[in-house]
């Protein structure tokens, strides 16, 4: 991570200082003379949210005042954006070093932070003419404001959040599906979690027929990589499974994908992949004691000479024969083949995080996920629950069986498009054949990649689910 969080014993003795304070806070407190005092309240008594900078005799001030009048779930939201516009001014100014004291509660002045780090993200592998863009590369927060926890826990997100961005901003020339398989390995052994990869030879004996037939237009091998973190004493007696959908890039196979605002962005296809990797590292580090296994089928979707054609008859891994209709539903097929797979772990859990559906991102644009599954209603109420704590907002759609007419083939057991109606739906419906346990799938077609900047989530990759699932996991409770 290209920042660091340190505590410091006096803020005071650092050039650039910043303040947090909210509509509460005694101005007076603050430490400035009476013109400066007088200058910060007729500032803030129109402006929320917006930062006061002024130069004292010990240095620069920045005077940050949150927007903390609505509810629980948008105040600290409202933090985070603050983080963001804070880092925005200090990197504006090219500053490489600041403070930090707080007059608010301790769980604003943590959500302030992590908007204010994950803000700090740059993707930099490929730039040669311009470097570090942004300057900042420490902040030190005075003790009486935070604790060694709550630092840590910051680090360890963003530390995961910006592993999910790198996967999904690297290109496919540089991430094939074996590249994919080689990052998340390193990523096992320098953060304390098991990986096992799959070639393309145990694929073939296993049957994934899904998997298989996707790569076969091809010049690259599939993998299957499996990851595992297991603590000593875990609170779960059966794993929870995390899926990712890796498609490293899709052009939409025989099913050709126009370029425009769709085939040139493809190579986030794989978000899903990435999310669960860095979910298990922001898992590692925060040392939650929860066993975790994560599956992640991996290949590109091409058209090359042997593509599988729409029409074709595909027997999955679970046995299922699939009548293939459009080879631009993909994804799909290689999670279905993770999910049977799943079933040999007993899993107490199983939740598959995927860019899978247009649909999903035409309903829903980038504001929240579409999500649905078998789990019972209080495992839905408790990933809602963690989804608004991190402002990473889920909606519940149904899984009525009238949505599984829809996907039945006149030549096999299913097809994989159910028409162009509810197509997120009907997505889920497939996947739902190929599990027998409690599941949730995730649709981040329109969460995962952002053409625009979009506060502290940046632009292109944003790391969806992590911060989701580290909140989910962190709370969870053993129901077995």
């Amino acid at each position: 991570m290209n920042f660091q969080l340190q505590l410091c014993t006096d803020y005071n003795r650092f050039a650039n200082r910043v303040i947090l304070i909210s509509e509460d806070t005694d101005l007076k407190k603050l430490g400035f003379d009476k013109k400066t005092t007088q200058a910060l309240e007729n500032y803030y008594r129109e402006k929320i949210n917006h930062i006061y900078s002024c130069t004292t005799p010990e240095g620069n001030v920045h005077v940050v005042k949150l927007d903390i009048a609505h509810s629980a779930i948008k105040n600290t939201e409202n933090a985070r954006h603050a983080g963001y516009q804070v880092n925005r001014l200090l990197n504006g100014k090219k500053i490489k070093e600041a403070s930090l004291y707080s007059y608010v509660d301790k769980s604003f002045t943590a959500a302030m932070l992590e908007g204010l780090v994950l803000s700090n993200y740059e993707f930099l592998k490929y730039k040669t003419l311009q470097k570090n863009e942004k300057s900042l590369a420490k902040l030190h927060i005075d003790r009486r404001c935070a604790d060694k926890e709550m630092i840590a826990g910051i680090t360890a997100i963003a530390t995961g959040v910006f592993f999910t961005r790198d996967l999904v901003n690297e290109p496919q020339s540089f991430l094939t599906a074996t590249q994919l398989s080689r990052e998340i390995s390193s990523a096992g052994k320098k953060f304390g979690f098991q990986v096992t990869v799959f070639d393309k030879r145990k694929i073939t004996q296993l049957g994934m027929g899904g998997l298989l037939a996707v790569n076969q237009g091809s010049v690259e091998p599939p993998t299957f990589t499996i990851l595992e973190y297991k603590p000593a004493r875990a609170v779960n007696k059966k794993p929870i499974v995390l899926v990712g959908k890796g498609i490293v890039y899709d052009t939409g196979g025989l099913s050709l994908k126009p370029t425009p605002n769709s085939m040139d962005f493809m190579k986030c296809d794989m978000a899903g992949a990435a999310l669960v990797a860095g979910t298990f590292i922001s898992v590692a580090l925060n040392k939650i004691p929860v066993h975790l296994i994560g599956l992640v089928p991996a290949t590109d979707n091409r058209p090359g000479g042997h593509a599988y054609a729409p029409g074709d008859v595909i027997k999955m891994m679970s046995g299922l024969n699939v009548e293939m209709l459009n080879s631009d539903a993909e994804g799909r097929m290689i999670l279905a083949d993770a999910l049977h797979y799943a079933k040999q772990y007993k899993p107490e859990l199983v939740m598959d995080f995927a860019t899978l559906t247009g649909a999903a991102k035409v309903a829903f644009s980038h504001v929240l996920t579409p999500y649905m599954g078998t789990a019972d209603e209080a495992v839905k109420k408790q990933i809602e629950a963690s989804g608004d704590a991190v402002y990473e907002r889920l909606l519940e759609l149904p899984l009525y069986e009238e949505y599984g007419e829809m996907i039945k083939s006149d030549l096999a057991d299913i097809k994989n498009i159910g028409g162009p109606e509810a197509g997120a739906i009907t997505a889920a419906k497939f996947l739902e054949h190929f599990t027998d346990y409690p599941w949730l799938h995730f649709d981040i077609a329109g969460t995962a990649y952002i053409t625009r900047d979009d506060s502290y989530r940046g632009k292109y990759a944003t790391g969806i689910g992590v911060r989701l699932l580290t909140h989910y996991l962190k709370n969870y409770p053993s129901t077995r």
